[in-house]
């Protein structure tokens, strides 16, 4: 499973970091380094969506508030 985080200023601003690195500790705390590629990417061209995230060809808004239950919906739930 690929995961990609844009990383593009808007989303930057939105709190991309905050979404990345909530996303490493959990994939490490879940042991799926081996299932899970995290990405990161320029512009989506969803700006206005918040921070943007992709789950294989999926497309999500994410914000740093609402990763673990995007993580546990479409990441833990899916690869397990």
């Amino acid at each position: 499973m690929k995961v990609t985080v844009c990383i593009g200023s808007s989303c930057h601003i939105k709190g991309s970091r905050q979404v990345v690195e909530q996303l490493q500790s959990l994939i490490n705390e879940n042991a799926l380094g081996d299932k899970v590629e995290l990405a990161g990417t320029f512009c989506m061209g969803q700006c206005q969506k918040g921070v943007c995230v992709t789950v294989d060809e999926d497309f999500h808004s994410v914000t740093p508030d609402s990763v673990g239950e995007f993580f546990e919906n479409n990441i833990l739930n899916k690869v397990k």
